[in-house]
């Protein structure tokens, strides 16, 4: 997977720069690396890298803003790296449109892991399991691989093409990243089922291991502001589910 994958890495220390650089390259990636975040949107503009490295605290342009010019442009896989864990720095990145995150000083084995796990799901953001059916057992996916829902509050009926990775609501086309539709094609898959934070890092993430929560919750909101905040109901202490 690594063979030819272009990453752009935007890091202003250059001692991690050079050796995560070095690092990134024995694992067989294609690294352009920058020591600012206006350099990282011109390299990013020029070169359109398979996925983005950004550091939170660059100067110049901030790893936040980048990527939020870069969601502006692309739905490419931006990585957000932070110096601590810190809710707010975490949150900002996710909210920005970043797919995942990962807490410096960390080991290169486990960022190429993190870098392999994110671009094996926007490599095959796989359809639904098949079978899909409500909770009444009715199915939801005719002929053609498309879901139809209700209109619920007013938000317009919600169509999800599981073959053409397209989504509408109301008949208008809604834009999602390659994560929110992931995450939309596991909740489409058993509507009404309410799905644990843990399975869906399990099953969107591709995390074998218990991540940080956040994540997850950050792209719920996110999804449910392009296809209608009343869609995916929360349930306390569970987790989430789509409405049937």
């Amino acid at each position: 997977m690594a063979e030819h994958t272009h990453v752009l890495f935007v890091e202003d220390d250059d001692v991690i720069r050079e050796a995560t650089q070095l690092a990134l390259e024995r694992d067989g990636f294609v690294v352009t690396a920058m020591p600012d975040g206006l350099s990282g949107l011109e390299a990013f503009r020029a070169d359109r890298p398979d996925i983005a490295l950004l550091d939170v605290m660059v100067p110049g342009l901030d790893g936040v803003s980048l990527c939020r010019r870069i969601r502006d442009e692309s739905t490419v896989p931006v990585i957000m790296l932070s110096a601590r864990a810190d809710s707010i720095d975490v949150v900002l990145g996710l909210e920005a449109g970043a797919d995942d995150y990962v807490t410096k000083p960390f080991d290169g084995a486990v960022l190429v892991a993190r870098i392999r796990a994110v671009l094996r799901r926007f490599g095959h953001a796989s359809g639904p399991r098949s079978g899909a059916e409500g909770t009444d057992g009715a199915s939801h996916e005719p002929a053609g691989g498309v879901l139809t829902f209700g209109s619920g509050s007013g938000a317009g009926e919600l169509e999800i093409d599981t073959e053409g990775m397209e989504v509408r609501r109301g008949g208008a086309p809604v834009s999602l990243t390659p994560t929110e539709m992931r995450l939309l094609l596991e909740f489409s898959s058993s509507p009404g089922t309410v799905l644990s934070r843990d399975k869906l890092l399990e099953r969107v993430w591709d995390y074998g291991w218990g991540g940080d929560t956040r994540v997850v919750d950050v792209h719920v909101q996110r999804l449910r502001t392009k296809i209608g905040q009343d869609r995916i109901e929360t349930v306390r202490g569970f987790g989430y589910k789509l409405k049937a």
